[in-house]
């Protein structure tokens, strides 16, 4: 019986003892398990974020892509009209210009980019073709653009709107990201129609590839052949603000 009561009043000091360790671990337990929702609630705010960091990066990627076209769109422009006042002035000057070949030139200007004095424009087929290419570049569907680009220049190289076609094809892929296929596609345009009105731009975003990859030395070189090889022109100029860019 002693030996039992003397168990029972163990029992009760060991009861008494955990109760306030419980206790006293209560408050702990309380804080973690609040710093583990800070946590997550942090962590879950960083994946937000982050997911929007990438939408908006895409953005301005397709923003960047689109100014850019603007901006050669209107140089373009430029360029043509100078081109077309340049050639109706020497033909009036010699004595007056046939209706047929005035009415070539401004037709050749108003394909988008078809070397002037083509002899003869793209059929219809090929207009759509392009055009449907074309639209898919300016609704920053690259993939699209690039797929419709190959498959005009396979189907018809020989077209008046081939030149125009290569060009842009290497713009699809420069604004894409994929610079190694912009490369190949501004150096075929300079070995295949070296005098074509596409001709300066297209050296001169070789010029912008190679510097959006990093390959200066590169860059210099091909930036400066824009000044030399096309002096007083808007791709001149342009390359001349390209090449002050460059690390030394």
């Amino acid at each position: 019986m002693r030996v039992v009561l003397v168990a029972l009043i163990a029992a009760l000091v060991t009861g008494c003892a955990s109760e306030p360790e419980k206790d006293s671990l209560a408050p702990q337990v309380s804080d973690l398990n609040a710093r583990v929702a800070r946590l997550e609630r942090s962590l879950s705010n960083q994946v937000a974020m982050s997911q929007q960091l990438d939408e908006m990066q895409n953005t301005l990627r397709e923003l960047r892509g689109r100014i850019e076209e603007l901006e050669h769109s209107e140089e373009s422009l430029a360029k043509q009209q100078r081109d077309l006042y340049g050639d109706l002035d020497k033909r009036l000057g010699g004595g007056g210009a046939a209706a047929g070949g005035a009415a070539g030139t401004i037709a050749a200007l108003g394909l988008g980019g078809a070397a002037a004095g083509a002899a003869a424009g793209p059929s219809s087929t090929e207009q759509a073709v392009y055009s449907q290419a074309f639209d898919a570049l300016k609704a920053g569907s690259y993939s699209i653009a690039i797929t419709g680009f190959k498959d005009f220049l396979g189907n018809y190289p020989q077209s008046s709107l081939a030149d125009s076609a290569q060009y842009w094809l290497g713009e699809a892929y420069r604004v894409n990201h994929d610079y190694d296929s912009a490369v190949g596609s501004f150096r075929t345009l300079l070995k295949k129609w070296p005098d074509s009105q596409k001709a300066p731009d297209a050296m001169l975003k070789l010029g912008y590839t190679q510097f959006a990859q990093k390959q200066y030395p590169a860059a210099k070189a091909t930036l400066t052949e824009v000044t030399k090889k096309y002096p007083g022109t808007d791709s001149a100029k342009l390359a001349a603000d390209r090449l002050r860019r460059i690390p030394e």
